[in-house]
């Protein structure tokens, strides 16, 4: 899955355990006869659930068939291949985001409601903008209404999200020593070693055309206008931002936000969200997203329901075209050895992130400052595949996140060809990969202990599968 927050995502996480069907016929009326045995020893709750529908219940979760085939049909959808993902495979997985989530609450891991609100806002707005309406959002899968689809993501988007930070809590304490780094690397026969792509360690300069003041102005303006609207005349809010905001992300649902001081909002705006009463509407603020007006619909302890509203200055074709010379300017002067690229970047990027260690890239997958050549963005690759060590692209036009156009240059600093692991020269990538090894033998230790201590009936044909965890509790 790409960047895509669609419901198929959310079924399914990250599983290196390896599925295949398993071979054994039980006889129907056993069958009946233990699972009705089985439910009496459940928790009450689940004692009113009828079996027929539900695959399997992991402690206080019950996951019914229609989860299962529907993270089957998404993911079919999403353009996985039959093939590469089984019923069984899929099952699995849900079992084991169930446990997680399961023992996150019995360890009092919180996930605070707010966080969960947020994220499902933000969801249906980026369903929207793909599929066009709410309502062909619905028809797609096939809800009946709002409200009870964003009830369901809700509740899987908790669930995500208390497994998610049980799975890091397992793994906190996991370290390994360079003995153990050691011992990894020499248990690997030579002709199994890992082959390291082409690396790339690179800079870039990012001129951004600058915004005039008077079409900043055009937009306060306008903001003045609806908020006026808004407070002295009663229009809606949520109207006014499906009609006027420029934020995809909350557009379609009147520009609604659950936010708390640790959500991922600019300062600016979680500012404003915490400084006003409810009920109030702010002055027009500006982040590095545009410029606002927001509302608190609602206080709820550290949470706050907020309304926003997002219109985005233009840029003109003068300052793009201004922008556009500058960066030439820019470029001439380096290649003409008038002018260092570090130095450059650091005089001149509009690139807060990078521009203090001139222009840097971090790799966001690693956290270093290594680009594996095969696995970098397409378009990235195309940009610095055929460039040598300090030599500087041509002037690659670009966009921000508002799609206002932006120009830069790259150029690669180091580059680190194709070779078989070396334990000196890649040490980092290889403690990386021992204490992946390491971490994985934790959590199938925790999953081992806990199913056998954890409530858990799977039912119907999930019985016959041959999971990798002992969810059936066989003994061994």
């Amino acid at each position: 899955m790409s960047n895509s927050l669609l419901l198929a995502g959310l079924f399914m996480f990250l599983s290196n355990m390896n599925i295949v069907a398993q071979e054994i016929i039980e006889d129907e009326e056993e069958k009946e006869e233990e699972e009705v045995a089985e439910v009496e020893k459940a928790p009450q709750d689940f004692k009113r659930i009828k079996i027929d529908g539900v695959a399997a219940v992991i402690g206080e979760h019950v996951i019914l068939d229609s989860d299962v085939a529907i993270a089957y049909q998404q993911l079919i959808s999403e353009g996985v291949s039959k093939k590469d993902v089984s019923q069984c495979e899929l099952a699995g997985s849900l079992f084991e985001n169930k446990l997680y989530a399961h023992h996150a609450v019995q360890d009092s891991i919180l996930v605070a409601d707010g966080e969960v609100d947020a994220m499902v806002d933000q969801q249906l707005g980026y369903m929207t903008q793909q599929l066009g309406t709410l309502d062909k959002v619905l028809k797609f899968y096939k809800k009946d209404n709002i409200e009870d689809f964003k009830k369901e993501l809700f509740e899987i988007n908790k669930a995500n999200k208390l497994a998610d930070k049980m799975r890091a809590t397992i793994v906190e304490t996991v370290e390994v020593t360079p003995e153990e780094v050691r011992e990894f690397f020499d248990d690997i026969p030579k002709d199994e070693r890992p082959l390291f792509g082409t690396e790339l360690e690179l800079a870039q300069i990012i001129i951004e055309p600058e915004i005039p003041e008077e079409e900043e102005q055009k937009v306060v303006d306008r903001l003045n206008e609806i908020r006026a609207d808004i407070v002295e005349n009663g229009s809606s809010f949520a109207t006014k931002a499906v009609l006027y905001s420029q934020d995809p992300g909350s557009k379609s649902t009147g520009g609604k936000y659950t936010l708390n001081r640790k959500s991922g909002f600019a300062k600016e705006f979680k500012d404003m969200a915490f400084s006003l009463p409810e009920g109030e509407v702010s002055e027009p603020f500006k982040t590095e997203f545009g410029w606002h007006i927001l509302k608190v619909d609602k206080i709820r302890g550290e949470d706050v329901d907020v309304r926003h509203l997002l219109l985005i200055p233009e840029v003109t074709s003068e300052s793009v075209e201004k922008a556009k010379k500058q960066i030439d300017s820019i470029r001439k002067q380096i290649v003409g050895g008038k002018l260092d690229f570090k130095e450059a970047a650091r005089k001149f990027s509009d690139e807060k992130e990078t521009k203090e260690d001139g222009g840097l890239l971090i790799n966001p997958t690693t956290g270093d400052t290594r680009f594996e050549l095969t696995k970098i963005d397409p378009i990235l690759y195309d940009q610095v595949s055929k460039l040598k060590n300090n030599e500087v692209s041509l002037v690659i036009p670009d966009q921000d996140r508002q799609g206002r156009q932006k120009f830069k240059l790259i150029t690669v600093l180091n580059r680190y060809d194709e070779h078989i692991a070396d334990y000196s020269k890649d040490y980092l990538k290889i403690r990386e990969l021992a204490l992946r090894k390491k971490q994985i033998e934790a959590i199938k230790k925790w999953q081992e202990e806990k199913i056998m201590d954890t409530y858990i009936k799977v039912n119907g044909e999930y019985r016959d599968c041959d999971f990798s965890g002992n969810w059936l509790k066989k003994e061994k």
